[in-house]
Parts: C-alpha cells; structure tokens; sequence
C-alpha cells in the first residue's frame, strides 16, 4: 500500500515533490499541530514536520501515528530523506497528481488544449493531461524533463 502524506507548513514545497512522484501529499497553509496530528490519524496518513514538538506528542511516540522529523531545509535532502526512511519506490507512479492541488490527473485531447497552452506547446506536444480540480494542463516538455532528471538523480542516490 502506498503511503499518505500531510505535510506541515514548514515543510510545504516537499508537498509538490512528492506529487511529483506520485504520493498523494496533503498539504493545506495554517493546520495547527492539533489539525495535522488529527488528519494523520484519522486519514492514516505519514506527517511531515520540522517542528520537534511534534515529535514530542504520545500519538506519535506510541506508534498510533508515523511522523517524519525533517531535517534539512533543501527540499532535494527533504525528498531524499522521505523516500529513504520509507524505502519509496521514487518512479512508481511520476507525474500522475496535479502538484498544486493533489488531484488524480485525466487525460486532456490534443483538441482541447488548443487556445489553452501556449502556440508552441500545441504544435510540439500530443500527449496532456488536466487536473479535474484546478483545470492545470501538463505536458512533457522541458520542465517535465528537468523533473525526471532530478527523479532519475534520487533514484541513483
């Protein structure tokens, strides 16, 4: 089963990241610790944190909640970190959630992107997808081919 995440504010951007690759990530500005911690229990979700004080709170020194105190400030090292304490496999699943809004992304026709994404995009481009939420459109051009280098990176170590 693959894990959930929420994502404390102060570890926000690892949200994206993870979307990235694939792991439902929930991430939602101005949780207190006592919203985070009830989300992660009753969703079953990991929490992603900075704050110790987390940390500190019987649901999860007793194990009721898996909580991950995230060390470094580089969301590269804060991805690393993740996805080696619980062994993710980082290219399960890329690009399969919008990263801005965490939805399950759909296919999008060529057609209907057109007068949607920029001239250029839709004369190089066959292949998008849409976020049924936030109406995002992706496709795999450059920014797509920086985020699978730096996939590829993770997965080499």
């Amino acid at each position: 089963m693959r894990p959930k995440f929420v994502v404390d504010v102060n570890v926000g951007r690892l949200a994206r990241r993870l979307r990235m690759l694939g792991y439902d990530a929930l991430f939602i500005n101005g949780l207190n610790d006592e919203e985070l911690v009830r989300i992660a229990l009753k969703e079953e979700r990991v929490l992603l944190t900075k704050d110790s004080g987390i940390m500190k709170r019987r649901v999860v020194s007793n194990g009721d909640i898996r909580a991950i105190l995230i060390e470094s400030d580089d969301v590269k090292d804060q991805l690393k970190q993740v996805v080696q304490a619980l062994h993710l496999e980082p290219t399960s699943a890329p690009f399969t959630l919008c990263i801005e809004c965490n939805q399950p992304l759909i296919p999008l026709k060529k057609v209907e992107a057109l007068d949607r994404v920029p001239q250029y995009v839709f004369e190089t481009q066959e292949q998008y997808m849409q976020c049924p939420l936030c109406h995002r459109i992706y496709w795999r051009g450059t920014h797509w081919q920086r985020m699978m280098a730096e996939l590829e990176d993770l997965v080499r170590g």
